[in-house]
């Protein structure tokens, strides 16, 4: 039964050949090859050009007459009478293929019509140009290099449910095209910011995934156990404290791109093991790292896009001005007309609940400002925004703001609604951050699980001295989520955590 009277029935309604029939018919043409044989499963296949290669040299390769080999997946096929045309695909495109059975023999062009969709061919013969326009390969030779068992999706409906494209993401790269150029990018994109960094002077470094302690971050961690040291160990949530051990030891230019591991829920934006850069600069500050930021954000935008206008959903975000600086004070006191500042906790608290925000479960005046800042503030913040100075009380790892001891110098920014980086003054006060690290302990005993734990040996490497540092850290599935224009921070994860079927 050739490919085509097959994907006929599939999508021919009430008389549609059952799943489990059609990959029955598939295993007894794997078995029907083997009888004629040939492998359906050989072990090479040496090809001479992409489909890339060779349409960007097409004419003169035509010219002159090459033979080419190319390979790649059967997508499309349609056989006219003693002709078979046929669009195969690899990593670089597509090609279309011309089989005539004058040219490649009886039993050659029986066997090719026998091939269904999702069978991987190498082809090879003449490059020429069809009536039509279409630049085709004429085959005098192929080899089945894959039997296909499974039928791919149906060619007109797709596979268009996102919970099974992010099950069986391998069928989702094969049928959809856009869905491979974003990954493309995501390479793209990182490789953007290592070039850029190593051309600042930056060292890429690697620091434990699993840790004695975790720290770092806010947040509840996944629990695993060594066998032979007895011990539980942490999958990180953040290589902060590792990366400014290594400052304390006398690299001054540092970044690493890690995995990070948060035992939280799943949402559009988070995603319990997603990419992360970190990275610390010996004698700056946060001042320093805003226009570091901004430079990084700028060279990826360009090197991806040839530009600095980007497109996210609705809008059209434009990179290339200075980006905005607000205080988080002064983008609330914007948004509501009140200075927080002016407040203790429960006077903020109170008007939270006035403004219908539920901060029974907040411990302190900085985790209220927050909750103000993350329900009127930061929806909004579409063109490039950096917020900063953050309340002491939710950013126990940050210098103590040198003109207001409420505040620290810390700044995230914002574009499209969403948090892209943090970054800070790193303290290295070693007192001090034992005092805050005991203050986050009294949060924890209050009920906050997320709150950080005191690390006895970060403050023994921050007595031996560290040196003024400017540190930041951002997703680097969100700044992929961004650049491609995607919804979700499953859209631009190749293989997502999913419920068992």
């Amino acid at each position: 039964m050739s490919e085509n009277s097959e994907h006929k029935t599939e999508s021919s309604g009430p008389t549609q050949i059952p799943l489990d029939e059609l990959i029955e018919i598939r295993r007894q043409k794997v078995a029907y090859f083997r009888e004629q044989g040939i492998n359906p499963y050989p072990y090479r296949y040496e090809r001479t050009h992409l489909v890339s290669e060779a349409l960007s040299d097409f004419d003169r390769l035509v010219s002159i007459e090459t033979i080419v080999r190319m390979a790649g997946r059967i997508m499309l096929k349609r056989k006219m009478g003693k002709a078979i045309f046929a669009d195969i695909h690899d990593s670089s495109g597509k090609m279309q293929i011309y089989v005539k059975v004058n040219n490649v023999g009886d039993k050659l062009f029986d066997l090719f019509d026998r091939l269904d969709l999702g069978d991987m061919v190498g082809v090879e013969g003449k490059l020429f140009v069809t009536h039509t326009g279409e630049k085709t390969i004429a085959a005098h030779k192929f080899e089945l290099l894959v039997k296909s068992i499974h039928p791919l999706p149906d060619k007109h409906a797709g596979l268009v449910d996102k919970e099974l494209r992010y099950r069986r993401r391998y069928v989702d790269l094969i049928a959809n095209s856009d869905v491979r150029r974003t990954f493309i990018q995501r390479s793209r994109i990182i490789k953007s910011i290592r070039e850029f960094l190593d051309n600042d002077g930056f060292l890429e470094v690697e620091t434990p995934v699993l840790q004695p302690l975790y720290g770092g971050a806010s947040a509840r961690p996944f629990i695993t156990h060594h066998n032979s040291l007895n011990i539980d160990l942490y999958l990180r949530i953040a290589d902060e404290l590792y990366l400014k051990r290594l400052i304390v030891g006398g690299f001054e230019k540092i970044w690493e791109y890690c995995k990070n591991f948060r035992n939280e829920g799943i949402d559009r934006l988070h995603y319990p093991e997603f990419s992360s850069i970190e990275l610390y600069w010996a004698y700056a500050d946060y001042n320093d790292m805003m226009i570091l930021f901004e430079k990084l954000l700028r060279q990826v935008a360009y090197d991806l896009h040839g530009k600095y206008k980007i497109t996210y959903g609705n809008h059209e975000i434009d990179l290339e001005p200075r980006f905005k600086i607000l205080s988080m004070i002064d983008a609330i006191k914007e948004a509501i007309g009140i200075d927080l500042l002016s407040l203790d906790f429960v006077a903020v608290r109170q008007k939270a609940k006035e403004a219908g925000i539920d901060s029974d479960n907040l411990t302190n005046w900085g985790k209220v400002v927050e909750a103000f800042f993350e329900h009127k503030v930061e929806p909004n913040l579409i063109q490039p925004t950096i917020i900063k100075d953050f309340p002491l009380e939710i950013s126990p790892l940050a210098k103590v703001h040198r003109d207001n001891p409420r505040l620290t110098e810390r700044f995230e920014v914002f574009i499209a609604g969403l948090e892209m980086g943090n970054a800070f003054s790193e303290l290295n006060d070693p007192e001090e951050q034992k005092r805050r690290f005991l203050a986050q302990a009294e949060q924890r005993k209050a009920g906050d699980e997320e709150a950080q734990q005191l690390d006895e040996d970060f403050i023994m490497a921050l007595s031996y001295g560290m040196p003024p540092t400017g540190g930041l850290g951002f997703g680097v599935d969100r700044l992929v989520m961004l650049m491609t224009n995607s919804h979700s921070i499953r859209d631009v994860i190749f293989f997502p955590q999913m419920r068992p079927e």
